[in-house]
């Protein structure tokens, strides 16, 4: 899995012109997109194939030669993992399309690279040898060359090399070691050679030529990895491994709310600060308290007050990080597919429920490897309900009201217990869902699923900093585009009409007020309210819900705008917010309320779009929308009168 936080960009992307074209090519564990990192660094670029939702990436690796002629540079396509070019998924679909020039707007490469783990070697030759019939100029990396030989296996790679009749060339992706050779190559792949005579298509012929290869290269099989066997044996328990899986989950949020707390304070406290300054400075300078205000609350307050989560976001993208690294990522999936027998879908639905803890939009997408439509679309209408990292400054928020940050039990925080609870229910949530869309809607058998379980590693710094940078970067980007656009349209929805002659003479504070009571925003906020009333929600909350549907994390804007434009504290200021009676706000019943509306509505736009894309109909995005919403009211409603009745 790969982590990327909400959400991935859809816009077309091109090679750079000029530049000769090479295409990797490998299964989805043969270190494909490690060598890619390698090659681009980070000039890589990321979009969509067009007409569908898989995800294209394209960058630019370079070449600088000894001798001191200039640098070479050419252009590097990571297709999607793929076991065959006789496709049964829409992801192998693609890259079977791709090889050939059947997309439109997209011309073949010009090179392929076949990427492969040295130590499944023999497993891997059925996809090299469909990749050199294809008749273009075509080379081989050898991946986990120190894993072969750690494990006592052997390989001449030059006599490979010349028993394919192509280049091959070994590397330690997770080291760098090796990509020397592989840039040198790829400058020039009008030099490599191509294969005399394809590979035999004759079973008996094919397996002989594959034996003949194998033979030549004094290929000899690496020895059982027996350290992850021992590992294994515990961790892959039915009993002690899930026992182990609750806790290592238990720990992590524990780890994000403990370690990240004082980072955090210290980012409010500095964008407390930069909104002040800034604030002042315009004022002081066109003593326009509009434009200060917008600057000040609109622009830095309400980015900001998403931005103040990034210590958690960023440990959160770390630790998965690391986890998928050393290779217990993996485990978890083979854990958790036992339950997902139960609803009827095979392990591949719960990897793309794992991708949706980062974001439901690139979690409907990895349904994409699923041979079976049907579980497909159980999928999509359920991957959504599993908490996403945009949904973690919300609960962040909501629990920082709710629990008191002191309270622990033993050593443990409440506010990371109760963190690690609304993780459960979403995922026990869509366990439930998967398995009413599967069992009692859509139907069709259990089809069975293959996991290669990769040997235990120590992380590689470099790799895992890749992974951070580009989930932390996504975030960011997504803070500076749809949730700075969002803030500022409700900024203004919350701020006009200004009315200037009515607030003359009133205190800076009351005025503020009056303005906000009479907005645009409380005008929509009341005419939705009554829906929201019996579950606590006042206008001001509906707003904040509203501005939600554009980006989950534009809730917490909301409030911050609404309710603590200039406070120094932003919770104490949504604690002492009151009804217009004088009842508190945000009460546990409406707290509660809130942590499971936000739990179970589908609130994000992107994933009804990628879910109608991905589906090819309105029907199956509609279906969804419909009972998460409905879900939501009612369970928040139930939750609400639960918490009233248990705190009086």
């Amino acid at each position: 899995m790969t982590t990327t936080a909400c959400h991935g960009s859809g816009a077309p992307v091109e090679p750079t012109p000029g530049l000769v074209r090479i295409a990797l090519v490998g299964s989805p564990n043969a270190g494909k997109t490690s060598v890619y990192n390698q090659l681009t660094g980070m000039r890589a670029r990321t979009g969509n194939y067009p007409g569908v939702t898989v995800t294209r990436s394209v960058g630019t690796g370079r070449y600088k030669p000894d001798d001191g002629s200039p640098t070479v540079q050419f252009s590097i396509e990571d297709l999607p993992g793929a076991y065959s070019l006789h496709p049964i998924s829409p992801d192998e679909q693609i890259v079977a399309d791709v090889l050939q020039g059947k997309i439109a707007g997209i011309e073949p490469p010009d090179a392929l690279a076949v990427v492969v783990d040295v130590t499944v070697l023999e497993r891997s030759m059925s996809l090299v040898a469909q990749v050199l019939a294809i008749g273009k100029p075509t080379m081989v990396i050898l991946t986990m060359t120190d894993e072969l030989s750690a494990r006592g296996g052997h390989i001449d790679i030059a006599a490979f090399s010349a028993a394919l009749g192509v280049p091959a060339v070994g590397v330690v992706a997770s080291r760098g070691r090796g990509f020397g050779a592989v840039r040198e190559l790829m400058a020039a792949p009008q030099n490599w050679p191509t294969v005399p005579v394809a590979p035999p298509r004759d079973d008996d012929e094919f397996n002989a030529w594959i034996t003949s290869v194998l033979d030549a290269a004094k290929y000899r099989v690496p020895e059982p990895d027996a350290r992850s066997a021992k590992i294994d044996k515990l961790l892959l328990h039915p009993i002690f491994g899930t026992l182990i899986f609750f806790v290592v989950m238990f720990l992590f949020f524990q780890v994000i709310f403990t370690v990240a707390a004082p980072l955090q304070d210290l980012v409010e406290t500095g964008i407390g600060w930069l909104g002040t300054q800034a604030g002042d400075a315009i004022s002081n300078v066109t003593h326009n308290a509009m434009l200060s205000g917008l600057v000040a609350n609109g622009i830095i307050g309400g980015v900001g007050a998403v931005l103040v989560f990034i210590p958690q976001i960023v440990l959160m993208f770390l630790l998965i990080a690391i986890m998928e690294n050393v290779g217990y990522m993996s485990r978890a999936a083979f854990l958790v597919d036992r339950i997902m027998a139960l609803t009827g879908l095979e392990g591949r639905a719960f990897v793309a429920m794992l991708s949706s803890v980062a974001c439901a939009v690139p979690g409907i997408m990895a349904t994409r490897t699923m041979p079976s439509s049907r579980d497909r679309i159980a999928t999509s209408m359920a991957a959504p309900l599993m908490t996403c990292s945009a949904r973690l400054p919300v609960y962040i928020l909501l629990i920082g009201l709710l629990v008191d940050p002191a309270s622990r039990v033993g050593p443990f925080s409440m506010q990371g217990t109760a963190m690690f609870g609304m993780y459960v229910l979403g995922g026990v949530s869509a366990m439930l869902a998967a398995w009413v869309f599967k069992s009692r809607v859509l139907g069709g058998e259990l089809l069975p699923f293959y996991m290669e379980m990769p040997p235990y590693r120590f992380p590689a710094v470099k790799s895992v900093l890749f992974t951070l940078w580009d989930s932390t970067r996504a975030f960011l980007r997504r803070a500076g585009t749809i949730i700075l656009a969002t803030s500022i349209v409700l900024w203004f929805l919350l701020n006009l009409p200004t009315r200037t002659g009515e607030i003359a003479g009133m205190s800076e504070e009351d005025a503020a007020s009056y303005v906000l009571d009479h907005s645009f925003g409380a005008s929509l906020g009341r005419l939705l309210q009554p829906i929201f009333d019996p579950l606590g929600f006042d206008w001001r909350i509906v707003v904040g819900l509203i501005g939600a549907m554009a980006a989950r994390e534009v809730f917490v804007s909301t409030m911050a705008q609404i309710f603590a434009a200039d406070a120094e504290d932003p919770s104490a200021a949504l604690q002492a917010a009151t009804w217009p009676g004088g009842e508190h706000l945000f009460t546990a019943g409406t707290t509660v309320a809130l942590l499971i509306f936000f739990a179970y509505a589908l609130l994000c736009m992107s994933t009804v779009a990628t879910i109608r894309r991905e589906t090819n109909s309105w029907r199956w995005p509609i279906v969804a929308w419909s009972y998460m919403m409905v879900l939501a009211w009612v369970a928040a409603f139930v939750a609400r009168h639960i918490a009233l009745a248990l705190t009086g």
